[in-house]
Parts: C-alpha cells; structure tokens; sequence
C-alpha cells in the first residue's frame, strides 16, 4: 500500500533564551493510507512538536526546521509558503487537539464552528454547510443534532465537546488525521466511546491517522504500527503485535511495564527511573543509556543505528548488535505481555 505522508530526517529546533533546544533529531517514519499509526513516549519525547511540524503550527518566531522533509501527495510541506500551506490544513490534513474547551471558541455556536471549513474549503452553500454540518454532528454520535446546532461549547459534556471537535476535524474528509492526545481530558468510560468511535469513523471514510499518545494500554485497540519515541528520536517502530509481543529497546520494556492490568493489585507500578535529556545538550551516545540498566560503554558514546528485527519492525539499541551480550526482557514486561494476550483474548 501506498504511502500518504512521509518524514524523512527531520530536525527542529527552538532557539531559547538558555540556547538551542534540539526537539527532534532524525525522524523518519511514514503513513500508508487508511492505517493508523500511534507515536508514543513520555511527556517532551517530541511527539506533539513533530505532528505539529507536519501542520506547520510551530511558532515562527523561535521553532525552526534545521533539516529533512515532510512529503504528503508529493509536496515538502517544510518547504510550502503560509498560502499554500493554509489550503491544505484543515482540509487535507486536519488536527484533533488535547483540550476540547481550548480548540472551541466559546462565544461562537458549535453549528457555525463546524461549518466553517466546509465553507472555506467545499465552495459550499450555507444551507448545504448547514446540512452537512448536522450530518456531522449525527455521525459523531451527538442526539439531536439540529438543537444542539443552535448551542454554545459550554452546553455540550467534556466527551460532547470532543466529538464536536472531531467533527469539526472530519469537516472535508481529509486525507490525513492527527489527534494529538484527544481522551486524556477524558473519564475511562468516555475515553473508551471515542477511541471507539474513531475507528469506526476512519472505517467509514477511509483516512489515516496519527494518533499521539502517552498511554500505551490506549494504543492497543486503535493502532495498525507503533512508533516509540525518546528524546526527540524515535527509538522503535513495528506493527502493534511486534511492540507489545516483541519489544527490543529497554525503553519500550520501561513503557509496557508501566502499563496498569486489569487484574493489578495493591503492587506499585513500575515507573521508569532517572528524567528525560535536557535537550539544550544532547547526548553524544544513546540519550536513554543514563536510565538503562543494561546500558554498556558505546551507549554512552555514540548513538545506535536503528536495526532490522523484521521487514516492519526496527529498534536504535546497541543490544541488537551482533556482538553485544544477549539480554531478556525483565520478568516485568513477560508479566505484563501475558496479561496484555490474556485481555485481547477476553475481548
């Protein structure tokens, strides 16, 4: 299948008043059409700033694209002017974003919100922006839809509000859909309704999706591949089975370890140890080797390649080389694989 979006080597950085902050350092990664793709990692790993890049929403006055490219239908994004850029945002690429209530203007009723694209981007009348705007509002799964037309964001439920956002969202069919976070905000019943609403959405209209996460227990039941970042680089990539059945990198095996079960009891979580790179001065070797027990010296001084697991699964650790010791995954992430099988089972 085809690629719809393709990131190749991407670097950006934000110039500080403490200096230049590298965010992201070489990213490649590629989206096939209708797939979803989830990117996960910890809080500043640099998911956000990434997809943010592909929107070309980074601030102008101190983010700047070093090098690489961001390819979608045969244009380097990086490289379009604001215009040209505009034509393409919100309707071949749209974006869901953490906050329902911030994304939302609260003077404007939710019906013109919804509308907007479509006039901007469909050339349509606003009887048939109105009509395809309650057809929207009825897909994402809101009663009444007419009514609630006719009402401010401050009427509708948290888990309302982020359906209206979707819709908004799916407003002109894009090609390409990035929810950045979009049920963190959210209670585990309502998270639950969304991500499973999402799905059958992007069965209905056949678009692809990047889905930004924290949480990889989220990942799980929405994602086709898995890209693990860290430290502005993305340390492992491979199809959902491969991250969670056969994990290589040590810090994808601190992520599924720290996943909750269903059947946890008063045991404490794991929590991975030590705090992310400062970014201001990156490593010279692996930036997850101060954190890794099975670190050895050439992590800490020089940055490992990505290596081949299998044709779709690849992981930047030194522990792939074919010299290094063989190392096990801890009983942690054996413990939490066969509960992860025992709740896909129990499905």
């Amino acid at each position: 299948m085809e690629n719809i979006l393709e990131v190749k080597d991407l670097n950006i950085s934000f110039h500080t008043f403490a200096g230049e902050v590298q965010a992201i350092r070489g990213v490649n990664f590629s989206v096939k059409k209708g797939e979803t793709l989830a990117i996960v990692g910890e809080s500043g790993s640099g998911k956000s700033v990434t997809t943010k890049a592909i929107m070309r929403l980074l601030p102008q006055s101190n983010s700047e694209i070093k090098k690489g490219e961001i390819l979608f239908d045969g244009k380097d994004l990086a490289k379009l002017s604001d215009k040209k850029m505009q034509k393409i945002r919100g309707k071949d690429i749209s974006m869901i974003f953490q906050d329902p209530m911030t994304s939302l203007n609260p003077t404007i009723k939710i019906g013109k919100q919804i509308m907007e694209p479509i006039v901007r981007h469909q050339n349509l009348s606003k009887h048939a922006a109105k009509q395809r705007a309650i057809e929207l509002l009825r897909l994402v799964g809101i009663p009444n839809a007419e009514e609630r037309f006719q009402q401010y964001p401050h009427q509708f439920s948290g888990g309302m509000r982020q359906r209206v956002v979707i819709a908004i969202a799916l407003a002109c069919n894009p090609k390409v859909l990035i929810a950045d976070e979009p049920t963190t905000a959210l209670d585990v019943t309502i998270q639950a309704q969304i991500l499973e609403l999402m799905k059958d959405l992007q069965n209905k209209i056949d678009t692809s999706i990047i889905f930004i996460t924290h949480d990889l227990g989220v990942v799980a039941n929405v994602a086709d591949r898995v890209a693990v970042m860290y430290g502005g680089k993305i340390v492992e990539i491979g199809t959902v089975d491969e991250i969670f059945y056969n994990p290589k990198h040590p810090y994808t095996w601190g992520l599924i370890s720290s996943m909750p079960s269903l059947d946890s009891n008063d045991e404490e979580l794991y929590a991975i140890p030590g705090t992310p790179p400062n970014l201001l001065f990156p490593p010279k070797g692996d930036a997850f080797a101060p954190r890794n027990q099975y670190a050895m010296q050439i992590d800490l001084e020089e940055q490992p390649p990505m290596f081949k697991v299998s044709d779709t699964h690849y992981a930047a650790t030194w522990l792939l080389h074919p010299d290094a010791p063989y190392v096990e995954p801890p009983e942690a992430v054996k413990k939490r694989m066969s509960q992860f099988s025992a709740e896909q089972e129990g499905k």
